[in-house]
C-alpha cells in the first residue's frame, strides 16, 4: 500500500476513484480533480489489482499532490472497492468519480453550496452530462433498455460518510450495486435531494464500462 496522508486534516470531500486496468484514462479523471474551483477534498483511490501501469500513473499524482491517497487490494469488483474507499476516508461526506469518468471545474463547489445550503441533506445525487450512449440495460430485465434520465447514477452520490457506513455500503451486485444503494438509502430514511445541474460527466465510449458489458437475458 501506498499512501500520502494529509495530516490533522478533515476534508469537506472523500472524492472516491475505483479503478482497474484504466492507466489510459486515469489522467482525465484526476485532472478534472485537479481542476476543481472547490479545494476542500482528499482523493481516495482504490486500485482493484490493477495488472497494467495503473500504480506509475497514480505514483505521479501521489508524489505532486498530498491529497491523493492510494490503496491496492486484490480484485474484489467495484462495489466492495468503494466500500473500501469509503471506510478509508476522513471526508465529512463521501463522493465517487468513476475512473472513465470527469467532472466540470464547479462540479464540487456547486454541491459544497448546495449542502451548505441544505444542512439536513444527507444524500445529494443527480446532475450528469451524458457523453456516448444514452440508454443502458434495465437491471430488473435487461433485455430491456431505459434511458439514463430514469436511471440512478452512483457516480453523482455526495453521502455523509457516517451514513454509508450505517447503511452496510454497496451490495456486490453483477448490476444496479447504485439503485440498489439508493433503495436501501430511501427505506432507511434519508433526507435525499437532486440536483439538476449537470456538471458530472459520464463517460459512455469506454468499452470496458459495466453498462456495456451486461448480458441481454433472453
Amino acid at each position: 500500500m501506498y499512501i500520502a496522508v494529509r495530516k490533522n486534516i478533515i476534508p469537506y470531500f472523500s472524492v472516491i476513484v475505483t479503478t482497474y486496468n484504466r492507466a489510459h484514462l486515469l489522467h482525465r479523471s484526476f485532472d478534472s480533480l485537479l481542476k476543481q474551483v472547490e479545494l476542500d477534498w482528499e482523493c481516495i483511490i482504490v486500485d482493484d489489482g490493477s495488472t497494467d501501469e495503473t500504480f506509475n500513473i497514480c505514483r505521479k499524482y501521489l508524489d505532486a499532490d498530498p491529497r491523493f491517497k492510494y490503496i491496492f487490494h486484490s480484485n474484489r469488483g467495484q462495489a466492495l472497492s468503494k466500500n473500501a474507499g469509503i471506510l478509508a476516508s476522513s471526508g465529512i461526506y463521501a463522493t465517487f468519480l468513476d475512473s472513465d469518468d470527469e467532472y466540470r471545474n464547479d462540479h464540487l463547489d456547486i454541491r459544497h453550496k448546495v449542502l451548505n445550503q441544505n444542512p439536513q441533506v444527507e444524500l445529494l445525487h443527480g446532475g450528469v452530462k451524458i457523453n456516448g450512449n444514452k440508454y443502458v440495460p434495465d437491471m430488473n430485465d435487461t433485455s430491456k433498455l431505459i434511458h439514463l434520465s430514469d436511471c440512478i447514477i452512483g457516480g453523482t452520490f455526495v453521502i455523509r460518510k457516517e451514513k454509508a457506513i450505517e447503511l452496510g455500503g454497496f451490495k456486490a451486485l453483477p448490476y444496479g450495486d447504485d439503485t440498489e444503494f439508493y433503495e436501501r438509502a430511501v427505506k432507511k430514511g434519508l433526507v435525499i435531494a437532486k440536483i439538476a445541474y449537470s456538471s458530472y460527466i459520464y463517460n459512455r465510449n469506454s468499452p470496458d464500462s459495466i453498462c456495456n458489458n451486461i448480458k441481454k437475458s433472453k
